[in-house]
Formats: C-alpha cells, sequence, structure tokens
C-alpha cells in the first residue's frame, strides 16, 4: 500500500514538472506596439541624408543604444525617455559593443573605417581606434574579454582591447561580414553574406575553425543562438528564409522558414525559447523553438517599412525597433540598378513591443 501511494506520489510529481517545463518554454505571442518615441535629425545631418542601424540592450544598466547617422541615442530602457546622447565628427554609425569590466563602450562608424570608444557610465568619448573600412557589426565576447568589430566590404574582423583601446589583430574572414553572435565558450559564429556562409571563429587564437553553408537560404545578415541548446537561427536575404544549425556541426536543421524582405536583425529570448526575426518590409517574425531539433511559427506582427534592427531586454522582454518614414526609390541607373526607398530626415523614432 505504501509503495502504491509513493509511485502515484512520483508520478504526479512527474507530471508537474512536465508541465511547469512547458508553460515555462511555451510560445510567447501576442506582440503589440507599446510605445512609439519620435527623435529629430541627427547632428549634421545635412545632405548626407538620414540613416539607422543597429540597436543594443543593457538590461542591467536599463539603457537602450540607439545608432543614429553621426549619433548614439540612449534611452531609458523602461520609459523609452532619451537619457543622453553621444556623438562627433562622424560619418555613419552602425553598432555599439560594451565591455563591462572596463567600463567601455565601442562605437563603428562605417564610412570613416573608425571604431570610437567611450565612457559607459558618462557618455564621454575617449578616443578614436583606426579600423577597416565598412566597420559595422560589433560585438564584446566574454571569454576572451576583447571587442571584435566586423568589416563589410573589407571582408575583415578588428580585434580591439578593450581596456587599452587598440587593435591586436585584423582577421581575413574570407568574404563580407555581417551580423554575428557569441557563444559564451570562446566561439564567435559570423554570418559571411556574400559567400552563404556561417563562420565559427576562435576568439582566443583568431583562427576560423568552420564553415558552413546555410543552404536553402541565402545571402545570411542575421544570427542569434540559444546557448543552452547550441542553436545558431540565422536569416537571409536571398532567398528570404530563416533556418536552425547545429552550433557543433553546422548541420541544418529542419525546414527553413519564409521570412519577409531584407532581413536584419534576430534575438533569442531564453525565458520563452522565442525567436524573433526583423524585416525591413515591416514584418516581425516571432518563432519557438519546441525542440533543440523543432522550430515553429508563432506569429507574424505588422511593425513599420524600415523597422529591420532590433534588441531584446530580458527583464521585461521587450522588443526595441528603429525606424522613419520613407519617400520614394530613385529611378535605377547602371550603377544601382535597384535603388531602395529614402528615409526622410527628421523623422526616426523608436518602437518598443511588448507581449
Amino acid at each position: 500500500m505504501k509503495v502504491n501511494s509513493y509511485v502515484r506520489l512520483a508520478l504526479v510529481f512527474s507530471i508537474v514538472l512536465s508541465a511547469a517545463y512547458a508553460l515555462a518554454g511555451s510560445p510567447a505571442g501576442g506582440y503589440h506596439l507599446l510605445k512609439k518615441v519620435p527623435f529629430g535629425a541627427a547632428p549634421g545631418l545635412g545632405a548626407t541624408g538620414e540613416y539607422f542601424d543597429y540597436v543594443v540592450v543593457d538590461s542591467a544598466a536599463r539603457r537602450v543604444y540607439l545608432s543614429h547617422r553621426t549619433e548614439v541615442i540612449v534611452v531609458d530602457a523602461d520609459s523609452g525617455d532619451k537619457v543622453g546622447t553621444i556623438t562627433g565628427d562622424w560619418k555613419r554609425i552602425h553598432g555599439v559593443a560594451l565591455s563591462p569590466e572596463t567600463n567601455h563602450g565601442f562605437i563603428t562608424d562605417g564610412d570613416a573605417g573608425n571604431i570610437i570608444m567611450f565612457d559607459i557610465k558618462t557618455l564621454k568619448v575617449l578616443s578614436t581606434i583606426k579600423g577597416e573600412e565598412d566597420a559595422d557589426w560589433i560585438l564584446y565576447e566574454p571569454v576572451s574579454k576583447r571587442i571584435f568589430a566586423f568589416n563589410g566590404s573589407s571582408k575583415s574582423a578588428t580585434v580591439i582591447d578593450p581596456a587599452k583601446g587598440e587593435v591586436i589583430k585584423t582577421i581575413p574572414l574570407g568574404g563580407q561580414p555581417e551580423q554575428a553572435v557569441a557563444d559564451g565558450k570562446g566561439m564567435i559564429y559570423d554570418n559571411i553574406e556574400s559567400t552563404n556562409e556561417v563562420i565559427a571563429i576562435d576568439s582566443n587564437d583568431f583562427t576560423i575553425k568552420s564553415r558552413w553553408p546555410v543552404a536553402p537560404s541565402g545571402q545570411p545578415v542575421s544570427i542569434t543562438m540559444d546557448r543552452k541548446t547550441r542553436r545558431l537561427f540565422v536569416g537571409g536575404r536571398n532567398p528570404k528564409m530563416l533556418v536552425m544549425l547545429n552550433a557543433d556541426t553546422g548541420k541544418v536543421i529542419g525546414e527553413p522558414f519564409p521570412i519577409g524582405d531584407r532581413v536584419d536583425a534576430n534575438i533569442f529570448d531564453p525565458s520563452s525559447n522565442t525567436v524573433a526575426s526583423a524585416t525591413r518590409e515591416g514584418t516581425l517574425h516571432i518563432f519557438h523553438e519546441d525542440s533543440p531539433d523543432k522550430l515553429s511559427v508563432v506569429e507574424t506582427v505588422k511593425t513599420e517599412f524600415g523597422a529591420k534592427t532590433m534588441g531584446l531586454d530580458p527583464k521585461t522582454h521587450n522588443l526595441f525597433l528603429t525606424t522613419s518614414d520613407f519617400g520614394p526609390a530613385p529611378a535605377p541607373t547602371e550603377k544601382q540598378p535597384n535603388p531602395q526607398p529614402v528615409a526622410t530626415p527628421g523623422t526616426f523614432r523608436l518602437l518598443i513591443y511588448a507581449r
């Protein structure tokens, strides 16, 4: 009789645990626009035109960094209110990376081929580091404790000592890099847009350990990672698909998922096993990692045209996207046979989505 009671108790406990696990990893849909925050034109915008790129969230400090042509706007992660600006004689700002141990932040100025170092607490610019042309995505790798800036047209990565603000190494990548992600164990996975690959970079010895094709997707741009299951989620522009890869073998797992035009950012929320992919078409694609071998569609949220870059606040689970108004595309030319709609100066804004 006692044995049967223990068996029943164990069974009930097992069911409760299973239900709790399922609930914790249940699909998280229902994203909706929480707030819209307008900003004016960037300093010295003039004839250079409107431009904006990556969004970086410092959840611990409750700050969000928004790149905006010649400035980085810093907003409060809870209210969306502007709390500061980092600016200088810059050309085209792309990304921001933060080194918490040294209290230094780093900004890529792609057109100038520079990386700007600033004080995280005061937002004061400290120095300008000469990098490579088309410095774009940038990240902090926590094991090597180094900054890696990825240079598109230069087909390279610039490695920086975040304490000294000095270049340690330039790594040739064999193609045009885009967004990258660190696994927290010393490896960096970077999209190589021009060769339709993801590469694995050892952050300690600066060598490329692997090259993996992303087919049936192509022209990979956005990437994020579930570090627990070792899964990479890669968004491509041609064909326009999101795929899941094994981060140890490079194998593409399961079927690809169609996404909107000109994807530029992916995020992974470990609290809900949710993958989000933002496209310039104005679509926010939400997926759920049901298991390490299965991804499923949750919903597609209509945002605004141009809202293709994005950051996640893991505390509130809010998503931060930026965009602007756009005018018509100019007439095609021999040099630019496929011109894109032009962003309207002075209309830059932040979109905050919640669920």
